[in-house]
């Protein structure tokens, strides 16, 4: 539209005009062509040839002959040649043409010609910086009248603005988020209802932080906040404040607080908000950028809203560790609500409103997908139903099955499968006995998660994989279940040697994770009887400097010693318990072997049937890091629910020994 409006104007139309003339000028205007020769083939023809004209061209330093016959140059046959001369040889060949002309060579005329450009071309000399400069001043004038996106509008916010046409995303799109949901709801009512509050004296927060892990729902909750509220909403990403011009993000922070204040009470949304309120004055490139300025104009404008306005500002992050301590105090984000990835019931609810309009089989249980995807996010649930649906789709049936549920969280979890890989026998036997390892040891374990499944099928970057699940959500572990973990970890590593002797390397990946797990445990949960409760090494704190420039060692080489030492020793029992289990079911392991090279996957209920005599192990290398200190002899408190269990199983006894000894009383008589 504004384009069209340019071109509408009449002093455009003059300027192209003129334009047009002058190319039409020098098109009709143009003389006769010459063939361009050397200029040493010029002279020969002034020496030897019958000329009838001779012109010399002084701007443009160039010589034409008209010949009085045609001749050959090369390929070309012409009676019109042109030389173009060296500035400082003019003089000589004006001198040779004069000779020509005495000795009657030249028959026509022999002129000198200063060209001069035409009128029209003076006029575009001329004319044409000063329209140009008429041109620019009357788009930018144009620009200034127009909207956000022009080319002076640099400072103008790019929020955009949630209107009532928009599809409305609610609360009841959310699941799995009860707890942010119910506190999000407080901000809606706030908005709607400010007097409730401001009649017990209650202050509206000014800011809510939304964070947590990937995936997990946060600019979901704000939609749902937006399309619950009823009130102006305007969404923009960190990354849209900050340009290469300075002073553009802080004019952009001040547009958009403005906007949302001439339409309070309203909503501003900032999402991934790390992107412009990083810590000031860290990184590698000093602390004053233009990130800075933005991140100051921001805190500037949060503090400077009216209690009374009805402005909120909800922001998502991923990383709230590297955001600036002055964004994250009280009386800015008043409020910050964790989003975290779903327990059991989040994920059962989760699974039910990505499952609405889509057609399953009788027999899909949807509570048994949620038990077997613990640690996944909303959005990895997502793509395990609609991935499920692609495969139903693939194989041209209408209802989505188990089979495809499954081979989904397959796919989320390992990667899809890799049916171009073929592996010689040998390799799937090796890689056989590595899975098997991981799950015979598993299954033997007594901390360890049950096994789901066992497979050899390639997948992703993996040429096999073991699936534990646990039976509930937990939230911390023992030391004794971490040593189970180490252990399990390195049950594939531990088959490879008992069976060929030799390590292979696919059992990368576990060591680097069992190694990461040790240290863990030794340098920040002091599960070392050696070193104490001490947490070593202090990461974390700069994490905006990088992975390991962020690591800051403080301990002295004795201690880092010592540290490798604890770890070497937790390795090396874990190693030892899986070697001992797999030696005394060395059978076991041959069984799941030949079973795998069959089916290539194991069930839960396969591994049942192979692993029937398979016995728990007692709890590895217990604790023993009290130093004077002496544990308590007493138990700990029972639980209501533990109460009531032990009853019942009570009572449960108490019923089987008096039907025993009546049943004995019933044989004496």
């Amino acid at each position: 539209m504004e384009r069209t409006r340019f071109f509408r104007r009449p002093v455009v139309w003059i300027i192209l005009v003129i334009l047009g003339a002058v190319v039409l000028s020098q098109l009709f205007t143009a003389g006769p062509s010459y063939h361009r020769v050397d200029t040493s083939v010029a002279l020969d023809q002034l020496h030897t040839a019958k000329i009838n004209k001779a012109v010399f061209q002084d701007k443009e330093q160039t010589l034409q002959l008209d010949l009085a016959q045609k001749t050959k140059f090369g390929d070309t046959t012409t009676d019109r040649i042109e030389a173009q001369f060296p500035y400082e040889v003019g003089g000589q060949v004006w001198n040779e043409v004069l000779d020509a002309k005495a000795a009657n060579r030249v028959t026509g005329p022999a002129d000198t010609k200063v060209s001069s450009d035409s009128i029209w071309v003076s006029l575009l000399v001329n004319l044409l910086p000063i329209a140009l400069l008429v041109l620019l001043l009357l788009f930018f004038m144009s620009q200034m009248q127009g909207g956000g996106s022009r080319v002076l509008n640099f400072g103008k916010s790019k929020a955009k603005m949630i209107t009532k046409d928009t599809p409305k995303t609610t609360f009841a799109d959310v699941a799995g988020a009860d707890e942010a949901v119910e506190e999000l709801h407080e901000i809606k009512d706030f908005l709607q209802n400010p007097a409730k509050y401001q009649a017990l004296g209650a202050k509206i927060p000014k800011g809510v932080l939304l964070f947590g892990p990937p995936g997990t729902g946060k600019t979901l909750l704000a939609r749902a906040v937006a399309g619950e509220a009823g009130v102006p909403f305007y969404s923009i990403s960190g990354s849209d404040f900050v340009e290469m011009f300075v002073g553009v993000g802080a004019s952009r922070v001040r547009d958009l607080f403005e906007q949302a204040k001439s339409n309070a009470p309203a909503i501003v949304f900032v999402d991934e908000i790390d992107a412009v309120g990083r810590h000031r004055g860290a990184g590698m490139g000093g602390g004053h950028d233009e990130r800075e300025q933005t991140l100051n104009q921001l805190l500037v404008e949060m503090d400077g809203f009216d209690t009374k306005g009805g402005v909120i500002l909800i922001a998502a992050t991923n990383r709230p560790d590297i955001l600036d301590p002055a964004l994250l105090r009280p009386g800015r984000f008043d409020r910050q609500i964790p989003v975290d990835a779903p327990d059991m019931e989040g994920r059962k609810a989760i699974l039910r409103v990505h499952a609405k309009g889509k057609p399953f089989t009788p027999d899909v249980d949807l509570d048994s997908v949620a038990r077997r995807t613990p640690g996944f996010s909303g959005a990895d649930l997502a793509n395990v139903i609609n991935e499920s649906a692609l495969l139903t789709a693939r194989k041209d049936q209408r209802a989505i099955t188990n089979d495809s549920l499954e081979e989904s969280i397959d796919r989320v979890i390992a990667g899809p499968q890799r049916r171009t890989r073929v592996m010689s026998d040998q390799e799937k036997k090796i890689t056989a006995y590595h899975e098997g390892g991981h799950a015979l040891v598993a299954w033997a374990l007594p901390h360890a998660a049950p096994v789901h499944k066992v497979t050899i099928l390639s997948r992703g970057r993996s040429l096999g994989h073991t699936l534990v699940l646990p039976t509930e959500d937990k939230y911390t572990q023992t030391r004794a279940e971490m040593i189970d973990t180490l252990a399990y970890a390195l049950g594939g590593r531990a088959a490879e040697e008992l069976v060929f002797h030799e390590p292979t390397t696919g059992a990368g990946n576990d060591i680097e994770k069992a190694t990461q797990l040790a240290r863990a445990m030794i340098t920040q949960y002091g599960m070392s009887s050696k070193l104490g409760a001490i947490k070593y090494g202090t990461s974390g704190d700069e994490p905006f400097l990088g992975r390991n420039m962020g690591h800051e060692r403080d301990y002295s080489d004795a201690v880092a010693a010592e540290i490798d030492g604890e770890m070497r020793a937790l390795i090396e029992l874990a190693h030892d318990e899986a070697w001992e289990i797999l030696v005394e079911y060395r059978d076991v392991l041959d069984n799941i072997v030949l079973e795998l090279m069959e089916k290539e996957t194991l069930s839960t209920a396969d591994m049942a049937r192979i692993c029937a005599r398979v016995a728990k192990r007692p709890p590895m290398a217990p604790y023993h890091g009290f130093g004077k200190r002496q544990p308590s002899t007493e138990p700990p408190v029972l639980t209501p629910a533990e109460k009531e269990t032990l009853k019942a199983q009570a009572q449960a006894d108490g019923a089987s020994v008096g039907g025993s000894s009546s049943n004995n009383s019933d044989g004496t008589h």
